[in-house]
């Protein structure tokens, strides 16, 4: 985890920052804070073609867009220099270290494309379905390549010393898992976790458990009983009953549009999740 990509959208990035400096303290990683600038137009009916662009609602949007850079800008700037984080430092210098990069395009197509050089991509939790966090969470998971941390607006005061692997024996839990490998590595208590009726064919957590514990790993297992809950809801439940400080999940084992339409455990945890998730596809 020696890249990390945080997106930083505007001045409420402070979660997201927050969450990149706690992974980046313990990997002596290089942050760099992105922030996507778009053009917008507006269109408005009339001119010789029978539509036009407004200038003067054009001249505000432009005027937004740049105080949400600077906004963005600012927190980034702030918060690096409140943890002493060096901001251009060398390659080759011990990190922490921090870059401010921007890039012009929409944020979730640019976050896609530019995280697949990165170890990690930290992205806020989406507030509402449909949104711009969520599609920039979706374009990470599905055109990056790279696993992606999202963070809730209220972060634990550690990030991966006790971790609950919410497995269910499939091929996308099974790539999380190994991108999360350097997080558990570094933990304290692992906890391998399947649920009654949200299994894929595949594995058992007993046999995730006793693989990650030939890494030398404090892991433990256990599979849990629905009782009339969704996997989602009993992933989130046994987490917060163990205190965890980090989720791991694959993400859309089920395909998005049948989550879209039916929910599914992934769709809950995105918006149901008070503790920092990664998740791969």
């Amino acid at each position: 985890m020696k890249s990390i990509l945080a997106v930083v959208a505007d001045g409420n990035a402070g979660p997201v920052l927050t969450a990149a400096l706690s992974v980046g303290r313990s990997f002596q990683s290089h942050i760099v804070g992105l922030h996507a600038v778009t053009t917008e137009y507006a269109v408005v009916f009339g001119g010789e073609m029978g539509f036009s662009i407004s200038s003067e609602v054009d001249r505000t949007l432009e005027r937004e867009g740049q105080e949400r850079r600077d906004q963005a800008r600012r927190v980034f700037r702030d918060i690096m220099g409140a943890h002493d984080v060096p901001i251009g430092a060398p390659v080759q210098e011990r990190g922490p270290t921090a870059e401010w990069r921007e890039e012009e395009g929409r944020q979730n197509a640019v976050v896609g494309a530019l995280g697949r050089v990165f170890d990690l991509i930290v992205v806020e939790q989406p507030a509402k379905l449909a949104s711009l966090p969520e599609a920039t969470l979706e374009d990470a998971l599905f055109e990056s390549g790279r696993p992606v941390l999202m963070t809730p607006p209220r972060n634990p005061a550690t990030i991966g010393r006790k971790v609950v692997v919410a497995w269910n024996g499939s091929t996308e839990t099974a790539r999380t898992v190994a991108f999360a490998m350097p997080f558990l590595a570094k933990a304290e208590d692992v906890q391998v976790v399947s649920v009654e009726g949200g299994m894929t064919p595949g594995p058992r957590a007993e046999d995730l458990a006793r693989s990650l514990a030939r890494h030398g790993m404090p892991t433990s297992w256990r599979h849990v009983a629905a009782k009339s809950r969704m996997p989602g809801e009993v992933f989130l439940d046994e987490a917060q009953a163990a205190g965890a400080d980090l989720l791991i999940k694959g993400a859309y084992t089920q395909s998005r549009l049948r989550q879209m339409i039916f929910g599914g455990a992934t769709r809950h945890i995105i918006m149901e999740a008070r503790i920092p998730v990664l998740m791969a596809h």
